[in-house]
């Protein structure tokens, strides 16, 4: 009886890392899949990942991906894209991302993502820093 006692106390106890997991996962999903969408060029993919607020700032997909090109170009075109840590709170994933530009240079990225009501996660920000520097 003890014993499976402490299987449904574990169970329960660990069943919320399993789910933020899950988060973390569909939220690099989302940022994977645009970031393939800027390699392509595919303005309406891309502007499909980001959350209404942003839609509300930039209301056509080639504002958007303008906004992009320009103001985050370690974002737009880079020699490497890589997962750093993740934090997750109630329905929002913070997520770094380690960049090399183009041109060689380090770079952090700092996606914010927010589960929507049907469950998906959008992008609601991205913050971008050059490695090293102080925030």
């Amino acid at each position: 009886m003890r014993i499976a006692a402490l299987l449904v106390v574990l169970s329960l106890a660990c069943s919320p890392f399993a789910a933020r997991a899950d988060d973390v996962s569909a939220a690099q999903d989302v940022i994977r899949a645009q970031e393939q969408a800027f390699v392509h060029d595919d303005a309406s993919a891309a502007y499909s990942y980001a959350a209404p607020a942003i839609k509300q700032i930039f209301p056509a997909a080639d504002i958007f991906l303008s906004m992009v090109q320009n103001g985050y170009a370690p974002v737009y075109r880079h020699k490497s894209f890589e997962f750093g840590d993740s934090k997750t709170e109630g329905n929002v994933v913070a997520q770094r991302v380690h960049i090399i530009d183009a041109n060689g240079e380090a770079w952090e990225a700092l996606y914010t993502l927010e589960q929507q009501a049907d469950g998906s996660y959008k992008i609601t920000g991205c913050s971008l820093l050059k490695a090293g520097q102080a925030v």
